[in-house]
């Protein structure tokens, strides 16, 4: 993505802007909500994919906490849901009902991605393009479209044309398939969530796989940037050594936060809420506005 500070117009989206609003003035870059703005801004966008072939690691809850957590540092972000499950779109409340307009026009449809945009009303700052079950779909419909695997890309460098946020998270499905795909060539970095528990590096081996051919042959500039240690029960000897075995694999990538098994982390999406906005205080809720600072901190271009 270009670099924000060398385009001669850019519309900054702030908690008041009405999204999709063709007449959007030019000086949309102060969030008069806050105060503070205590992390800080990548030099450019930073497209983060957060994925994992194995299911019920915490990736779609990783996804929107770290994504809320940003937000709720003084940062803008853009969720993009991928997943036709919709799981994002429901913890961050927008509607994702059979129908609503979101990732499947985008994809398909060729839809531009800020008439597609929504508002998240739980934290300023943050947006979502939603996914509903119509994305089911998307894979079937894009299987003879022109340039199938890139549609997301094209999609969000028209978007940052006019638009900027500093991050982009994208929420992909527990499989390796044309939605995941579209995301990975997206992206500039990858997020892999790895639950502290038995066979936790199953399915990563097969993911890197893949990431080794997007890379050689649609997005070079793909990396794995972070590893997220969830459901972590230091009650028991399996998650410590579950942990440490992964920090062995990916002792770069690795944050020094871990993510706790936490009932508030649990509870917060049937609420239409992330745990950030359903608990802030709790130690889950904690965790992850830390693990968002580590990945603030290490900037527009990891560290590796």
């Amino acid at each position: 993505m270009p670099d924000h500070a060398t385009q001669p117009r850019r519309v900054l989206l702030s908690p008041d802007d009405e999204v999709g609003e063709p007449d959007a003035p030019d000086d949309l870059s102060v969030d008069v909500s806050r105060e503070t703005t205590h992390l800080p801004h990548p030099d450019s966008p930073r497209i983060m994919v957060v994925a994992n072939q194995k299911g019920g690691v915490g990736k779609t809850t990783t996804a929107v906490n770290v994504a809320a957590a940003l937000a709720e540092g003084g940062l803008r972000v853009l969720v993009v849901d991928v997943d036709p499950q919709g799981n994002a779109s429901t913890a961050l409340n927008v509607p994702h009902e059979e129908g609503t307009v979101g990732t499947y026009e985008v994809l398909v449809d060729q839809l531009p991605v800020i008439d597609a945009v929504v508002r998240c009303p739980e934290v300023p700052g943050l947006w979502v393009l939603p996914a509903s079950i119509d994305l089911a779909g998307a894979e079937i419909g894009l299987v003879a479209a022109v340039s199938r695997e890139t549609r997301l890309r094209t999609a969000l460098k028209n978007f940052f044309e006019d638009y900027y946020v500093d991050y982009v998270i994208i929420d992909c499905p527990p499989s390796l398939g044309l939605l995941t795909l579209n995301a990975l060539v997206a992206a500039h970095e990858l997020l892999i969530p790895i639950q502290c528990e038995y066979y936790a590096l199953e399915g990563v081996t097969q993911l890197l796989r893949t990431i080794d051919l997007v890379k050689g042959r649609l997005n070079d500039e793909l990396t794995l940037s972070t590893v997220l240690l969830t459901m972590f029960d230091a009650r028991t000897n399996l998650a410590n050594q579950v942990a440490q075995e992964v920090r062995t694999h990916f002792a770069r990538e690795t944050l020094q936060t871990i993510i706790p098994r936490s009932v508030r982390v649990a509870e917060a999406p049937s609420f239409g809420q992330t745990v950030i906005t359903y608990h802030y205080s709790s130690v889950g809720a904690q965790a992850y506005v830390h693990a968002a600072e580590e990945i603030a901190a290490r900037g527009a271009t990891p560290t590796l």
